[in-house]
């Protein structure tokens, strides 16, 4: 298990940061009153399977509490706790030009200058700097460098894309999968809804499968699927996405897009680029072809 406090100025990206990590497997939790952050991690950290990694967002909304921090940290160290202060900083100009964007006041400034609210929340967050154990301007970073960056940074599975697929199947009569971002018709497929002794079985059983790719188009269309795929998802991933949903349909659900939904998540496991999960939505619905 490991610990990270997520910090820096208003404005650096510490949001991202934590919704980033949370992608990656982190147990996020924000803004905690300071004086709760050492209970807290007392009881994360010491419960549970002692796998899952944990984030705490803290920023200048402390307020007073926030010099409290350092005796936390200092108690930490003495204790050899597993964690690491991760401090996002950036240059004045651009927090100037991101506040004024977004339209935001800052928050040691509701009623003056950003630049003056700037200045002073570098003063109170000067000994968090001091104590990081990494420092990241994210004045130049496009989101998606940014997210990139904190990948390298923090990521258990690097030698992995940090791209999660899920593979799904369903029936066109039960309506598309709402999160779905690639959707594939099979019904172009032999049908095993027609064979009385196919009907009432699914696409998980080898009989079908066999009886759905029958004449090779099955095949051929698992191979340029694929192929697309390959071209595909290193481009989604440079983007940013963290996760991908493919969504394979037939009618009913139970038959060809099962079979084939089975053959691509076959396909992409076997390559390891990336952690892929299948579902199987409408496969034990009543009724369809």
């Amino acid at each position: 298990m490991r610990l990270v406090i997520v910090t820096g100025m208003s404005g650096a990206g510490r949001t991202t940061a934590l919704k980033t990590l949370e992608d990656m497997g982190f147990y996020c939790a924000d803004n905690l009153p300071v004086l709760l952050i050492d209970k807290f991690a007392e009881l994360t950290m010491g419960g549970g399977d002692g796998t899952r990694d944990i984030a705490l967002g803290v920023d200048i909304r402390s307020g007073d509490e926030l010099p409290l921090l350092e005796n936390i940290i200092k108690k930490w160290r003495k204790q050899a706790y597993p964690f690491s202060i991760l401090f996002l900083d950036c240059r004045d100009e651009v927090l100037v030009q991101r506040f004024k964007e977004t339209r935001r006041s800052h928050p040691l400034s509701r009623n003056g200058r950003v630049e003056k609210g700037i200045g002073l929340e570098r003063e109170k967050m000067a000994f968090l700097r001091e104590q990081a154990d990494e420092v990241l301007d994210t004045s130049d970073l496009l989101t998606r460098e940014f997210r990139k960056e904190l990948e390298k940074r923090f990521s258990r599975q690097r030698e992995q894309g940090s791209l999660f697929v899920t593979v799904v199947s369903f029936g066109f009569r039960n309506g598309l999968p709402e999160d779905a971002d690639l959707v594939f018709d099979v019904r172009f497929l032999p049908n095993p809804y027609y064979v009385n002794e196919l009907r009432f079985r699914t696409g998980l059983e080898k009989e079908v499968q066999d009886y759905v790719m029958q004449g090779g188009a099955g095949d051929e269309f698992v191979k340029r699927v694929t192929d697309l795929l390959d071209f595909l998802l290193p481009r989604y991933e440079a983007e940013g996405k963290t996760q991908l949903v493919i969504a394979v349909g037939c009618t009913g659900g139970h038959h060809r897009s099962v079979a084939i939904a089975e053959r691509l998540f076959a396909d992409l496991t076997v390559k390891g680029r990336y952690e892929v999960h299948l579902e199987h939505r409408d496969v034990w619905k009543d009724g369809g072809k």
